[in-house]
């Protein structure tokens, strides 16, 4: 493919992505308002019920997989789900807005600023509390969803090219949060059960070598051999999404000279076949068309193909899915304790104080130092208000709570922290994006 080729449907790709994950986000924010009515109305104890003591699984021979729906829907489901992610990656890496250190230097820059400093703050502020320290990882999370959908919410008022950044920011930022999970969220390793790992993921990267494009062999070798390797280690399985991803093939199986010649030959014979005065196609207009849809199958990548037919999935089922089961926070006792909680206010200051911090900074010190610029048509009020938008942690906050602690009071306290952290930056974000003003570009 050509540069300029890849360069327009990167363009397409991340246009598509933002779109989809803007609804995406709305209804994040309709499912998790549902989810805390739930879980604080007199039907609490059917929340409880349906996603923590109902038990699904299968067994076979010496293999017993049984688990709650609740434990399903965050090592299976969201495995899935990190699965879109490394595509993702992947495909921002060899074609899209991180293919570069021109176009990624800035985002990634931000990103790990955006990371390293909402850490610090939360063990700053629970340093003298080792006992929440596990923490720490919860607030260096962005979920792209939700900040994309309140952008979505002003319109015009924000510059395309700030959500192509935001979205490279938060892709670079799942990188990090990815690798925080398989380092430092990871108890105990069974090496056997990583060496099996290892192994299949060896026969899915010399399948793509060797031209195998079936997604159903990936997804079969790829749930069976790496996904339950992952499953019995001790590393969280959704690792093995993003790993499985990574070994999807990009390339198509013919090149764009031969898809335009064979798909004009294909035309000019369809051009030429009689018609008949029926509804139905004659065979041989049938047969040319089938011919078509072999060669568009042919000039496709299987990368490009599981992400188009994944993504929706992901943004309107998984996600929303996953917040149901885990926004509604059970609130016992004084509201007011739980957010002054050292855990609480640790994720507060962190996805808030943190974020912002961390993206401003560090992109001022790299534009300072003149390796790279703010995207065209871009302000720093604009980058400020992105920033706090960062700040809503959501998705993957909740997800890394749910490996950071075991007491589940604690658990409790970190999702009421950051709900209330998610709410102020979307609104100081919003704030500031609606008065900021637009840059000529």
């Amino acid at each position: 493919m050509s540069p300029e080729r890849y360069k327009t449907e990167s363009k397409f790709n991340i246009l598509s992505f933002i779109k989809e994950e803007s609804l995406g986000g709305f209804i994040l924010i309709g499912i998790t308002i549902i989810a805390l009515i739930w879980g604080n109305s007199g039907f609490y104890e059917s929340y409880h019920y349906v996603w923590h003591e109902v038990q699904m699984g299968f067994q076979f021979a010496n293999l017993d997989i049984t688990a709650s729906l609740h434990h399903w829907i965050n090592d299976g489901l969201m495995a899935l789900f990190f699965f879109m992610i490394g595509l993702e990656i992947k495909r921002e890496v060899l074609a899209g807005e991180l293919s570069s250190f021109k176009k990624a230097g800035l985002p990634i820059v931000a990103a790990v600023g955006g990371m390293i400093v909402p850490a610090i703050v939360y063990v700053i502020i629970n340093y003298n509390t080792p006992q929440y320290m596990n923490g720490w990882g919860i607030p260096m999370a962005t979920d792209i969803a939700f900040a994309l959908g309140l952008m979505a919410m002003l319109g015009k008022r924000v510059p395309i090219s700030l959500k192509i950044f935001l979205t490279a920011l938060a892709i670079a930022d799942d990188l990090g949060a990815i690798m925080v999970i398989a380092i430092f969220y990871t108890e105990s390793i069974n090496m056997a059960e990583l060496l099996n790992a290892a192994i299949f993921l060896v026969v899915l990267i010399a399948a793509n070598r060797i031209g195998i494009r079936s997604a159903i062999f990936y997804a079969v070798v790829g749930a069976i051999g790496v996904w339950t390797s992952f499953l019995f280690s001790g590393v969280h399985a959704t690792i093995a999404g993003v790993l499985i991803a990574l070994t999807i093939p990009v390339r198509p199986r013919i090149n764009e000279e031969t898809f335009i010649k064979r798909l004009s030959s294909c035309l000019d014979v369809f051009r030429k076949t009689e018609t008949n005065d029926k509804k139905l196609l004659t065979h041989r207009q049938s047969e040319v068309i089938s011919r078509i849809g072999k060669h568009v199958e042919d000039a496709n990548t299987p990368l490009q193909k599981l992400e188009h037919a994944l993504h929706p999935v992901s943004a309107y089922f998984i996600l929303p899915i996953f917040a149901l089961s885990n926004a509604g926070v059970h609130i016992k006792g004084n509201i007011f304790e739980m957010l002054l909680h050292p855990i609480s206010l640790g994720i507060i200051g962190g996805l808030i104080i943190g974020k912002f911090l961390g993206i401003t900074l560090f992109s001022r010190i790299f534009i300072k130092l003149k390796l790279g610029r703010l995207p065209e048509g871009v302000s720093w009020q604009h980058l400020y208000g992105m920033a706090f938008l960062a700040g809503i942690g959501f998705t993957m906050s909740m997800f890394i709570s749910d490996l950071g602690f075991q007491d589940e009071s604690y658990k409790e306290i970190a999702k009421v922290g950051i709900l209330a952290a998610s709410l102020i930056a979307g609104v100081i974000g919003l704030s500031i994006l609606r008065r900021a003003k637009m840059v000529d570009g």
